[in-house]
């Protein structure tokens, strides 16, 4: 069913920081946002997308898995929230782990 890992999404108190972090390890800044996240590219391997959340909020890393299509997915997943339409053109769904850690599901359009 998955077609391996495309991104990985990962939350900061500050997304300065992160994206200066990321460079420094040889990434590369792909777009910045105009609210303080941005996605930066390694040499190999997929995008880390970093959003900045507010400092009481826990930072969070979630990986994103695509699969071919919404029917495929196994019924038997702990579905945190069913598949939606995200503001950047996907859908995408979130699963959590036996550990309870979410994975993102993102079916080809």
């Amino acid at each position: 069913m998955g077609e391996g890992i495309t991104a990985v999404f990962m939350e900061t108190h500050n997304w300065g920081k992160s994206a200066k972090f990321l460079q420094r390890l040889g990434f590369a800044l792909d777009f910045e946002t105009d609210h303080n996240s941005g996605q930066l590219s390694p040499p190999a391997g997929p995008p880390v997308f970093v959003a900045e959340v507010p400092g009481d909020q826990e930072p969070k890393v979630s990986l994103v898995v695509a699969v071919p299509d919404e029917a495929g997915v196994d019924p038997e997943l702990d579905v945190v929230t069913p598949f939606e339409d995200t503001h950047y053109g996907t859908r995408e769904m979130t699963v959590r782990d036996p550990d309870g850690r979410a994975w993102v599901l993102r079916a080809a359009s």
